[in-house]
């Protein structure tokens, strides 16, 4: 049983210890908090680390050690943490349908630039042919985003200059 004694006196004495260090740190935080004028500004990891050892602590506790503010607004801080980290936010994405990318977009600005007579159905058909799958609402947002008008219309104002580029061939 000598074991038993050696260790009883060991954590008993390391306990000793923490609890002088502990007793010391209070102190001189009451001290520091003493020397500072007004209120003690705190960003929100510092306000989210005193929360989570606050609540292991207790609030009787709390209300012996806590000196940066009271223990009622530190216990608030972590039923916020709380609140923020069960909220579901990661599992809702942006409002809608997503956005087309850009290469995507690229491609029905210069089909509509390149072949003025092609409506939206015809774009949406040439760009299922490299696998993109767009709908003609979808391409007339885009056009619409770039300031092309419909196809009627697109068609009736044609440059000379795009006019003889589109039939040089012919």
């Amino acid at each position: 049983m000598l074991w038993a004694r050696l260790l009883a006196y060991v954590t008993g004495t390391v306990d000793q210890e923490l609890l002088l260090r502990i007793e010391y740190l209070t102190a001189e935080n009451r001290i520091l908090r003493g020397q500072i004028k007004g209120r003690l500004l705190l960003w929100e990891g510092e306000k989210a680390t005193l929360a989570e050892i606050a609540h292991r602590l207790g609030r009787k506790t709390l209300e012996d050690v806590a000196a940066t503010a009271k223990p009622e607004t530190i216990l608030g801080w972590y039923r916020k943490l709380i609140a923020n980290k069960f909220d579901g936010s990661k599992f809702r994405g942006s409002v809608g349908r997503p956005k087309v990318d850009q290469e995507t977009e690229r491609l029905v600005v210069q089909m509509a630039r390149e072949n003025p007579s092609w409506g939206y159905d015809r774009i949406v058909g040439a760009l299922t042919n490299p696998g993109h799958g767009l709908s003609d609402q979808t391409v007339g947002n885009v056009l619409r985003r770039h300031g092309i008008s419909p196809a009627p219309k697109r068609k009736q104002t044609v440059s000379w200059k795009d006019f003889i580029r589109s039939h040089w061939h012919a």
